[in-house]
């Protein structure tokens, strides 16, 4: 079955065989159109596009290709909204960086993407690039935290200012999964370059989902916590 939703490359260096990452590929079986989304990676840097009108939100994941869950929880949310026909426009990444997923790694070519998005030539850049260029109202950036580490708890990472909506999204969000808020006052207080920051600092109202997984692995019901968190994001705005 064809994927029918739209697509496009955001960047032709991130390619990857995603198909190689064993842990991952154990939830993805059934996927009516997994087979055109693995030639898309393989490409480099899927965007998909479903819906149409506004408002529009993007939702990504694998900025870090080692956080399995939610990559496996976005691709089923791209199987959901095909389903659903959402009211508006949902663009999904659902992997941002395939050569990293396909190796199993946080890294792509020595460096953390989501510590780059400040700077021109990365894919976290290129995503903000696309993002103002086809006029994204929100974003929300998936990841998967280890236990023991920062945060290490299932959580909704957002601030307060340049963009108010950051916590609103946020407070919706623990709200209805009981995930951990974590608010700054100001975006970029505590880490330079990140996906999240980036935006609101471009004055897109952005927020970071994480949940509870072993880097590398599918710890417990991990996957479908990040399918409830994204959920919970399409439905502040109605998109389903």
């Amino acid at each position: 079955m064809a994927f029918e939703g739209k697509i496009s490359i955001i960047s032709s260096e991130t390619g990857g065989k995603i198909e190689n990452n064993v842990p991952l590929m154990k939830y993805l079986s059934g996927i009516p159109f997994f087979q055109d989304l693995a030639i898309a990676a393989e490409q480099g840097t899927p965007l998909f596009e479903i819906g149409k009108g506004t408002p529009k939100v993007m939702i990504t994941a694998g900025i870090h290709g080692n956080e399995l869950p939610p990559q496996i929880a976005a691709i089923w949310l791209m199987d959901e909204l095909l389903k659903v026909k959402p009211k508006g426009t949902a663009y999904v990444i659902p992997f941002t960086v395939p050569h990293s997923t396909m190796e199993n790694s946080r890294r792509f070519k020595g460096m953390d993407m989501n510590r780059t998005a400040s700077k021109g030539g990365f894919i976290s850049n290129n995503i903000i690039k696309t993002i103002q260029t086809i006029k994204i109202s929100a974003v929300a950036d998936f990841h998967s935290t280890k236990p023991g580490s920062n945060p290490g708890v299932e959580s909704v990472f957002c601030s307060k200012s340049p963009c108010y909506q950051s916590f609103q999204m946020a407070e919706h969000i623990t709200g209805s999964t009981s995930s951990k808020i974590i608010s700054h006052d100001k975006a970029g207080q505590m880490y330079t370059g990140a996906l999240e920051d980036e935006c609101n600092l471009a004055g897109i109202p952005a927020i970071t989902c994480e949940v509870v997984s072993r880097n590398g692995l599918v710890d417990g019901k991990s996957p479908q916590r990040s399918f409830l968190q994204m959920k919970s994001y399409l439905e502040y705005f109605k998109i389903i």
